[in-house]
């Protein structure tokens, strides 16, 4: 899918309304048990301008060489466990354990196995055999859920709140957003939500200004989300902004207070406007593994997760827990991404993933 019709210009906008007495911006949340800032990994630096020329390569190629280790892990032991081998149900109970361990999951893996008793059964199969198999039952998988995040020109500014642990790379999947919609020509604004980490606050400020993108940070640290968000979208109808990424926080030591936080910025932007956020974008990072099956279940409970970004493809082997997400929740994969450049974040499509994951043209 080309980048002009995923990242696809917005035109008009809502006219701006008076909005309604702001809350205070700085008001302590209604829990008692407030998070407090956790010790965390560094966060990722932003790159140098320099950094950002544009890529050499096609898409194609770089995520394969960002899927390099997942495809070593899968491939390996799949080739070695079915190297000409029939395939009987000994050897199918074999690759179903050897795709679990590979991150699929259980009903992915046996969803494939499945696919492999009904067309090969009591076969023998070349390594080359195997892999296409498996790149087409995996794209059967993930192509539901390859959607791009749909904006929608009359509700400017469209309000995206991304969420995510902390470390997941929320704060740089917001930046590269929103420099390839302001590359479309789009008025962007960026929200520095996550106001107990004065790292991602300022880490968003320098993107910003990068991409010309609105700023609007925290009056001080551990300001009022909520308050901050409010401000954000009453200035940015009156500004007459394309679109507003919102940071957030993402501490889950204390899960009751961050659900009651981002409860509390949904319910004050909905006095802005009654339809936002337009999108609810969950940020993934893929080496945590199965793990980030367990973060999907955690933020579906607190907010209506309406789509993932998988971030970090590059660094793990774990590259298979996308598919282990399709196949569990069906929520759609806006966009993977696999190194530290802008033009690294891209929008999913099922079949390039799964032929990337098994190491093919």
């Amino acid at each position: 899918m080309a980048l002009r019709d995923f990242f696809g210009r917005l035109r008009g906008g809502s006219a701006p309304q008076p909005a309604p007495e702001e809350p205070q911006a700085d008001a302590p949340a209604p829990v008692q048990d407030a998070p407090l800032p956790e010790p965390e990994a560094p966060p990722v630096e932003t790159p140098p301008p320099e950094a950002e020329a544009p890529a050499k390569t096609g898409w194609f190629a770089r995520l394969k060489a960002g899927l390099s280790r997942s495809t070593a892990k899968l491939t390996e032991s799949v080739v070695s466990l079915l190297h000409k081998r029939r395939l009987d149900d000994e050897a199918l109970e074999e690759l179903e354990e050897t795709l679990i361990t590979a991150d699929l999951g259980v009903a992915a893996s046996r969803r494939i196995v499945e696919g492999f008793r009904r067309t090969r059964f009591g076969k023998e199969v070349t390594d080359e055999e195997v892999k296409a198999a498996l790149a087409d039952e995996i794209a059967a998988i993930l192509e539901p859920v390859a959607q791009p995040m749909e904006i929608i020109p009359a509700r400017a500014p469209h309000v995206v709140l991304v969420v995510g642990v902390n470390g997941t790379g929320k704060t740089t999947t917001i930046a590269k957003l929103g420099r390839h919609y302001a590359e479309q020509g789009l008025k962007i604004g960026f929200v520095a939500g996550d106001t107990f980490r004065a790292a991602a606050v300022e880490q968003l400020q320098v993107w910003a200004g990068r991409t010309s993108a609105r700023f609007f940070a925290p009056s001080k640290p551990g300001a009022d989300a909520a308050g901050l968000a409010f401000d954000a979208l009453s200035a940015a109808r009156a500004d007459g902004l394309d679109l507003l990424l919102v940071d957030t926080a993402g501490r889950l030591h204390n899960k009751s207070a961050l659900m009651e936080e981002l409860r509390k910025i949904i319910r004050v932007i909905k006095r802005v406007d009654e339809a936002a956020p337009h999108s609810v974008l969950l940020v993934l990072d893929a080496t945590t593994g199965q793990n980030a099956v367990q973060q999907v279940k955690v933020f579906k409970e607190m907010v209506d997760v309406t789509g993932l970004a998988v971030t970090k493809l590059d660094g793990s082997a774990k590259g298979g827990v996308v598919v282990a997400l399709a196949q569990e929740f069906g929520l759609p994969v806006h966009v993977v991404g696999v190194g530290e450049k802008s033009e690294d974040l891209r929008p999913f499509a099922a079949r390039d993933f799964a032929r990337g994951l098994m190491g093919l043209d």
